[in-house]
């Protein structure tokens, strides 16, 4: 179903792929919009081992959430900050792409365990993550992305 990488010299393995998902803060989600135009959207997320999913929040409501309630297959797209070999200006930039499907979580632990999680990920500061409960978790949308596909590649600019 899903295509096989074309340049498989420069695929990253899985774990490599996990490593990214879990270390860098943000990524681009991407799903179907209005009008049959592409949506896509920087969001910080989440990547829970345990799991396998990667966890996203956001508004209750507004055109994110409209086109995943109309169809709920999306991609997320990932990237390193990169690194250049001494003495050359190209950037080498590994990336991560998954397919898959999201959904709303509605189990009310399971919301606050993935807030709390992610808070950790930005925020040394063991209070935060109760602050923003306390304060935001009532209009808070917390989505779960199960991977179907994943594919990374190291790249070089030049």
């Amino acid at each position: 179903m899903f295509r096989k990488m074309r340049r498989f010299k420069q695929e990253l393995s899985q774990q490599e792929c996990i490593e990214i998902l879990k270390n860098e803060p943000r990524g681009v989600l991407s799903m179907f919009g209005e009008d049959g135009y592409p949506y896509g959207i920087p969001m910080s997320h989440y990547y829970n081992s345990e799991t396998g999913k990667i966890y996203f929040h956001c508004a209750k409501e507004g055109h994110k959430l409209d086109a995943i309630r109309a169809c709920d297959k999306v991609s997320f797209c990932v990237m390193d900050k990169g690194f250049c070999k001494e003495g050359d200006w190209a950037l080498n930039i590994k990336s991560v792409v998954v397919f898959g499907r999201i959904c709303e979580l509605t189990d009310e632990a399971e919301k606050k365990d993935f807030l709390i999680r992610l808070c950790g990920k930005f925020s040394d500061d063991p209070e935060y993550p109760q602050r923003e409960l306390k304060s935001a978790f009532s209009r808070v949308c917390c989505l779960e992305l199960t991977i179907d596909h994943m594919t990374g590649k190291l790249v070089n600019e030049s």
